[in-house]
């Protein structure tokens, strides 16, 4: 079996990748397991340089990078190089910062010392998606090798390219050999992975579905999982908000990477008394968006990452269409090549269609009329998901009430809209997943939290 990578843009083949056999995956891990057992004793200044010498080659190599991103998946450049330039970023703040995190705690006790230390737990499985191919990755790489452990990388099937991209950076930058290896397989051989005893504990970022699997052969294995499993953002714009902001903010985020993002704004929920005026708004300027190449530097939104994920994301919009939703602009499949969407409103939403309790991953802005506060909230928070979530006010006390105590997600916003930081711990609740990615919080995930007591 091959897998494949195809443009999506002009649905050319880009190239295959012949998929590794059951044997050459374990034997993989086996090498990425004893890169473990040197890694972990290599101290922080070693991991840090690492770390260091990464960021300055993706820099380096940013054009590359990202032009090779927006072959495989679509992304318009100049989100491409952002993404690229986020993964320096993050790599140079885990470096400085890893030492602190991973200090021991002094805990007075009876004992004459008593501690808690961070120590690595060996090689790490990341099951990573297709929506962000570089970031997704070293925002769980970066943090985990500063750690001390170890990786091994699943990427999604249609970014093979950038997949052994990473890997071929810590080769070039002469890394210590197998810190992190790439896999390409099928998930029935990375199902039998998990079990495996070289494997310390599972990442994924994914679909719920996936998530399920993979946690439930990780928790039959006793294994530690973190799972971040995509949402439907709910954002609530209350009669105070500045509208302009408002409408501005959530659909530049809705439409980014054509609407493929996990913590988009995917429900706006305005209160009666601004909703025709917040409507014209986003209306305006949703139209005004353009469509296109995604090499093209003007472009707002080039084409979905597949066909598939495409149809069932006009699936969902007819489906919302034939219930009574109003579909203000687009909702059509354009002709000719490439797996464009064009940016589509949708209003008149009733809690039985799928853009109300399921998570439209595509350039789909919904928007849903409340009475007031009350019933806003009570519509943002009746979902099965719970990653990211936000208000719109310029009543900052009243915004930040809402966001720390009413909004169930966990991520939460006044006035701006949910962003992965590495200075912040990111994850959600519900059916978003569980456990946290980055900050401090992050890389604690992946250690043993040791205590020593010494008499």
């Amino acid at each position: 079996m091959a897998f494949t990578s195809i443009n999506p843009t002009n649905e050319k083949i880009i190239r295959h990748y012949d998929e590794m056999s059951p044997k050459k995956v374990r034997d993989i891990a086996s090498l990425t397991h004893q890169a473990f057992l040197e890694w972990r004793d290599q101290p922080m200044t070693v991991r840090s340089q690492i770390l260091a010498r990464v960021a300055e080659h993706l820099e380096k190599n940013k054009t590359s990078h990202a032009t090779l991103m927006t072959h495989e998946m679509g992304k318009p450049i100049g989100q491409a190089l952002s993404e690229i330039e986020k993964c320096a970023s993050a790599c140079r703040y885990f470096a400085e910062k890893a030492p602190e995190y991973l200090r021991d705690h002094i805990i007075p006790t009876e004992a004459q010392k008593s501690y808690v230390t961070f120590k690595p737990l060996g090689v790490i499985l990341g099951i990573m998606p297709w929506n962000f191919p570089f970031w997704q990755v070293f925002r769980f790489v970066a943090p985990t090798l500063m750690a001390g452990n170890t990786i091994l990388i699943k990427h999604a099937p249609n970014v093979t390219g950038c997949a052994l991209t990473l890997e071929n950076i810590l080769q070039d930058i002469k890394a210590p050999p197998h810190l992190l290896r790439v896999l390409v397989t099928r998930n029935e051989t990375i199902d039998d992975l998990i079990e495996d005893p070289l494997i310390a504990a599972v990442t994924l970022t994914g679909s719920p579905r996936a998530g399920r699997a993979v946690a439930q052969r990780a928790g039959a294995a006793l294994k530690k999982s973190v799972m971040e499993l995509g949402g439907s953002d709910p954002y609530i714009i209350l009669e105070d908000a500045d509208l302009e902001k408002a409408s501005e903010t959530c659909l530049h985020f809705r439409l980014s990477n054509a609407g493929q993002v996990c913590i988009s704004p995917k429900r706006l929920i305005i209160v009666d008394p601004v909703y025709d005026r917040f409507e014209k708004l986003v209306l305006e300027k949703t139209v005004a968006k353009k469509m296109g190449d995604p090499l093209d530097p003007h472009v707002d939104i080039g084409p979905m990452a597949r066909k598939d994920l495409r149809h069932t994301l006009h699936e969902q919009v007819e489906k919302c269409r034939k219930m009574g939703a109003k579909v203000l602009v687009g909702g059509k499949i354009p002709k000719g090549p490439g797996w464009f969407y064009p940016p589509t409103l949708l209003t008149h939403i009733t809690p039985k269609m799928p853009a109300y309790h399921e998570e439209l991953f595509g350039p789909v802005i919904v928007l849903i009329r409340a009475k007031n506060e009350e019933e806003a909230l009570r519509i943002a928070n009746d979902t099965p998901y719970g990653l990211g979530a936000g208000v719109f006010t310029q009543n900052l006390e009243r915004g930040e009430g809402i966001a720390r105590d009413k909004l169930e997600a966990g991520n939460c916003t006044v006035n701006t809209i949910v962003k992965s930081d590495p200075r912040l711990p990111f994850g959600g609740i519900k059916g978003s997943g569980y456990g946290r990615e980055l900050a401090s919080f992050g890389i604690h995930e992946f250690v043993n939290v040791k205590t020593v007591i010494v008499e």
